[in-house]
């Protein structure tokens, strides 16, 4: 009797610590305003290839997962204030941000280029744009890359990436300096069918990581799970659904 006390009591630990362990679920930050890489749905869903990696990972560290939205100006500081665990957002690893948050190995790269009117003759040298207007998001690597690079220029940085398409088409804006690939997919759009790439890239080496706070031990978690979604094919499913090239 003593020996079944023991082995139920064993049992009911062993379960209770599964049940626990299944149980965990841990919140990933997403600013939920950058197609095709986040937004929401009609329904307020949030979709996009990041929300699509981070399950994946979730999926591979065998933990439920939940999406928290933010503003993309403080994104970083929500992070830090334990609003979410990790940020899968587009960001772009930079030596300022590894200043307030660590970073897990890219999960995808990166590039920086213009777009402008078709029917216009746009130069993508600082000699040739001044005079000009150009656009980026605020806080993001085109941004700071304009301010950098683009003295003279008139640079005008916005909230989110959809209000700097908008002040495009509107004439507000003679060009727009963001990611490739967010490019790639506005231009498909019926408002950017009127707009081309301009120029070859300006940035190539832009590598985008997931964000954790500080020292936390879930980086080393998120590598292995990233390095399990390349290898069993899972990350090419995902890719391939967004883009007819790879851009791991």
């Amino acid at each position: 009797m003593q020996n079944y006390k023991k082995v139920f009591l064993a049992a009911a630990v062993t379960l209770a610590f599964s049940a626990g362990a299944m149980a965990e679920t841990l919140k990933m930050g997403i600013e939920a305003a950058y197609p095709p890489f986040n937004n929401k749905d009609a329904s307020g869903n949030v979709v996009g290839f990041d929300k699509e990696i981070g399950d994946a990972l979730c999926a591979k560290m065998k933990v439920e997962c939940t999406v928290v939205t933010s503003d993309w100006d403080g994104i970083i500081p929500a992070l830090n204030a334990k609003k979410f665990d990790f940020l899968i957002s587009s960001m772009s690893i930079t030596d300022e941000r590894k200043q307030a948050v660590d970073f897990t190995d890219p999960y995808y790269s990166n590039k920086l280029q213009f777009i402008a009117p078709k029917n216009v003759d746009f130069k993508t040298d600082k000699a040739s744009l001044q005079g000009k207007v150009i656009g980026a998001q605020r806080a993001t690597l085109a941004g700071t890359w304009l301010e950098d690079n683009m003295d003279g220029v008139e640079v005008k940085l916005y909230d989110t990436q959809e209000n700097a398409y908008l002040d495009l088409i509107s004439g507000r804006l003679d060009g727009i300096l963001a990611d490739k690939y967010v490019n790639y997919e506005w231009l498909k759009s019926d408002a950017g069918r009127a707009y081309d790439f301009k120029g070859d890239p300006v940035e190539e080496s832009d590598k985008i990581g997931i964000a954790v706070r500080k020292n936390d031990p879930i980086r080393v978690k998120l590598n292995t799970a990233l390095k399990e979604i390349v290898a069993d094919g899972t990350y090419k499913k995902i890719n391939d659904k967004y883009f007819p090239f790879s851009i791991y």
